[in-house]
């Protein structure tokens, strides 16, 4: 495909500051082709009409309009040379017209465009030097005496009027065109180092905000650090008030084995100081009860054992033999307070899970409706367990009539520290439930509440992956 920008440019780039020399190129290479299509149809007018002694110097100038078309191609350190030797060419043709030419034949008119060319072809210097040039030369035409000349001196002085005003005119349009590009080329220079600058700022901006994200990465895993040695903090306190709060009941449950054992010892002494008979019936019936007994502490002491083994396995159980587990913990606190505890079971459902955290869990909660019940104290006071499967998931239900939670307390039931036991809570059991119920479990505890009790659900999946 043909580039006519490159065709007319001699084939060479131009930078922006370059386009004066840009142009100039333009229009010497179309001066060249339109100056070649002239003199080919001079010379075949001139042959057609007979007129040989033209077709020489028309052959000669065609040859130099050829040779400087390609020499401009190639050595472009020549180009004003070629665009003094156009020039000149011009000029002498212009001259030629009003030496040789007739008025009526109009041929003069061509010499009209002769600014057109200067413009381009020449500095602007140069071409007031080529401008006053030709003006003398058409003035001094009617005065010389060498060629004899069909124009008046009237019609010379009428053509370099109107020659001068032409020029005047183009130059100053030129001055416009060349102003509106020097505007053009300071806008797209301060676009360009605008642009820069953005570019930089937006580098700068960029190279710290990369820092600062580097940084915020830094204090977001040292405050992720800070956050699990918290829970493990709060873990361990929380395990700790557990522990103190099963000690107690372990020490009250024991009361009434250890005193059934004293009381059948007391039994064999006191028939042996009244000198009773004791028959081996009375021995065995008597070391039969206290066996059973020491089994009894020695299960509650292996359900101790195993609530706070530090096994983070999952084994398989049936979630309702769970439960049991925190309400054996659970039963001393109300045998003696009037709160019945019970648990429905309708079906069976096997879990895979973590089973001392999820007893944990429901420990807390159970031990949270007896203290609400020993606030309260109604004369039927109740907590009821329940277990449903719902989907691949199981929903614990432990529900009292305690009187329900305050709505003002109800946002910041599962906060730490929270408890509206005073010195009594730590408040540490529902909010460590919930983490762990979220956190080891991917569940959730929901709570409903009213003026006559609380329901909390507790939701955790059937199979832990």
């Amino acid at each position: 495909m043909l580039k006519l920008d490159g065709f007319f440019t001699s084939g060479w780039d131009f930078g922006e500051e370059e386009q004066e020399l840009k142009n100039r190129y333009q229009m010497v290479n179309i001066g060249i082709l339109l100056s070649g299509g002239g003199l080919i149809y001079g010379i075949i007018g001139n042959y057609v009409r007979d007129v040989p002694g033209f077709i020489p110097i028309e052959i000669a100038l065609l040859l130099m309009n050829f040779i400087m078309f390609f020499a401009l191609r190639k050595y472009r350190h020549l180009f004003e040379f070629f665009a003094t030797t156009m020039t000149l060419q011009y000029t002498f043709l212009f001259l030629f017209l009003i030496y040789v030419g007739e008025p009526n034949e109009l041929k003069h008119l061509w010499i009209f465009t002769y600014p057109i060319i200067l413009l381009y072809f020449q500095k602007s210097i140069h071409a007031v030097y080529w401008l006053v040039f030709v003006l003398f030369m058409l003035v001094i035409a009617p005065l010389q005496n060498f060629v004899e000349i069909k124009y008046t001196m009237y019609q010379v002085t009428y053509i370099s009027f109107v020659l001068v005003i032409i020029s005047i005119i183009i130059y100053f349009y030129q001055r416009k065109i060349d102003e509106a590009r020097s505007t053009i080329i300071e806008q797209q220079n301060m676009l360009r180092n605008f642009n820069s600058e953005l570019e930089k700022q937006v580098k700068d901006k960029t190279t710290e905000l990369t820092k600062l994200n580097e940084l915020l990465e830094l204090k977001v895993e040292q405050k992720l650090e800070e956050l699990r040695s918290k829970d493990q903090i709060l873990e361990a306190q929380s395990k700790q008030a557990v522990m103190g709060e099963m000690i107690s009941m372990i020490a009250h449950q024991w009361r009434q084995p250890l005193s059934t054992i004293t009381l059948q010892i007391a039994n064999l002494q006191f028939k042996q100081l009244l000198g009773h008979n004791r028959s081996d019936k009375d021995i065995d019936d008597a070391l039969s009860n206290i066996s059973d007994t020491i089994i009894y502490l020695s299960d509650t002491i292996d359900d101790f054992q195993t609530y706070f083994h530090p096994d983070k396995e999952m084994h398989t159980i049936e979630i309702h033999d769970l439960l049991q587990r925190a309400l054996n913990f659970a039963m001393s606190r109300v045998s003696d307070r009037g709160i019945k505890i019970s648990m429905s079971k309708s079906e069976d459902i096997e879990v895979k899970t973590y089973i001392n955290e999820l007893v944990q869990v429901v420990l807390n909660i159970l031990n949270n409706a007896i203290d609400a019940h020993n606030e309260v104290k109604k004369r039927e006071s109740f907590i009821k367990i329940s277990a449903k499967k719902v989907g691949e998931r199981v929903f614990i239900y432990i529900e009292d009539n305690a009187g329900g939670i305050d709505s003002e307390n109800l946002p910041h039931l599962f906060e730490p520290y929270f408890s509206t036991k005073g010195k009594n809570g730590t408040g540490l059991g529902l909010y460590m439930s919930q983490m762990i119920i979220q956190k080891q479990f991917g569940g959730e505890i929901d709570v409903e509440t009213s003026k006559e009790g609380s329901l909390f659900i507790v939701k955790i999946p059937k199979n832990i992956a």
